[in-house]
Parts: C-alpha cells; structure tokens; sequence
C-alpha cells in the first residue's frame, strides 16, 4: 500500500509522521527512508507562526540510521549569508526554499543503498545476504516540484518507490503537498496499484497501521 500523506503547508505533517515512526519502532517495525524536520527558533518577527516560532531551513533525518543531514534553507536566508547557488537545481526551479546539491545528492546516496537493500531482500536467500527480521514502512519526506514536475531532486526515492511493493517494503508513505498529489499519484499510479491518501490525524495512523500490521500479521504476532 502505497500512502499519500498531504495536505496545506505547516499543518504538522512531518510532526505526525516522526510520532508515527516512533510508535512503529516501539512495536519492531522498521522505517527507512528520510524525515525533514523544519529548523525552527523563537521569534516575534513577520515570518513566526501562531505559535511565536521562525522556520529557518529543513534538515533531512535518515532512517534508520538517524543522521542528521542540513537540507534546506530559506532563499532569502541563503542569499543573505552567501550559501545562494544560483546554478543549483533548487534557483533554476525557483522554489522558496534553498536546497544545495550537496545536500541532493547525499539524500539521494542514502535511497541509492536502500535501493540495493531491497534488491538484496527480494532475492532467492541462497544469493543475497541474511534476510531483515521483519518488513518495513519506506518514508519519503517529501516529494515537491523538484521530483514530481522537473524529473530532479531526490530521483533515488522516486527511482525506489517506481519499483513498487518490495519483500522488505511492502509499504510506502509519501509526504507531498495538497497542489502536488494528483500528480504524484499518477507518477506513482503504475507501481502502487494500491494507495490511498491520508491527513496527518488519528484516522491516518489508524489506516496505515491496520495496513502494517494485516500485512505482517505472522510475523508481528496478534499481541501487537
């Protein structure tokens, strides 16, 4: 199953999805993939939220490992400080967000492995190496213009998930933002027969886990 996590911007998606990933672990289901949570600080200027606090830039969490990787920064913070690359995938898309191909291409490197992982996994046990314990939640966080319309950006991820359900990742969740999702579905449609779009509430977690854990039943045992 192939899930859509989406919505507006700064509705908590990512703050859900760290919960989510959390209560799988404690349950022994892995996740891998990558989280980004946004670097935030306190502020009273123009560009604080509801909540009095200032989105300075984005880092990227991989999983499982739990590196810690700068990702983004905002464009006019970017300009201000000289980190601004106006040849960089991130200025040539003119996104809002400054994102270094340093940066890119690190991400990608981390897909690129688990890629080769799941090719691991999904071969005979005789040729590849000792299988995982059980099945994994691959996260993508997340998809934007870079992926979905310009064919750049985390083309690792996209390359993973164009594969489909695999032995080791029969699952899949996909942040993307509200005016992105018909076409990321579509990008996706061919490979995940099987989807469906949630929110970042209680209703979503519910429908990912059922799915989770129906799928890895045997594995899991019912006391889960």
């Amino acid at each position: 199953m192939l899930f859509l996590l989406t919505g507006e911007v700064q509705i908590g998606k990512t703050r859900w999805l760290e919960g989510l990933v959390a209560d799988l672990a404690e349950r022994g289901v892995p996740c891998a993939g990558a989280l980004a949570p946004g670097q935030w600080v306190a502020s009273a200027g123009e560009r604080a939220d509801g909540n009095g606090y200032e989105k300075l830039g984005i880092d990227n969490v991989l999983l499982p490992v739990g590196e810690r990787v700068p990702f983004a920064r905002r464009g006019d913070l970017a300009r201000a400080d000289g980190t601004f690359d106006k040849d960089s995938q991130a200025a040539r898309a003119e996104l809002a967000w400054h994102i270094s191909d340093a940066a890119i291409e690190h991400v990608n490197a981390h897909f690129e492995k688990l890629r080769s992982l799941a090719c691991a996994e999904s071969a005979p046990e005789s040729e590849g190496s000792p299988r995982l314990r059980c099945p994994g939640l691959l996260v993508v966080d997340e998809l934007g213009r870079l992926e979905i319309w310009r064919g750049g950006g985390l083309t690792e991820a996209v390359a993973l998930l164009a594969e489909g359900p695999s032995a080791v990742f029969p699952h899949a969740l996909v942040v993307v933002r509200d005016y992105l999702a018909d076409d990321a579905e579509a990008l996706l449609a061919e490979a995940w027969p099987d989807r469906m779009r949630i929110a970042p509430d209680k209703e979503g977690q519910v429908a990912v886990l059922s799915a989770v854990f129906a799928r890895c039943k045997s594995t899991y045992g019912d006391e889960r």
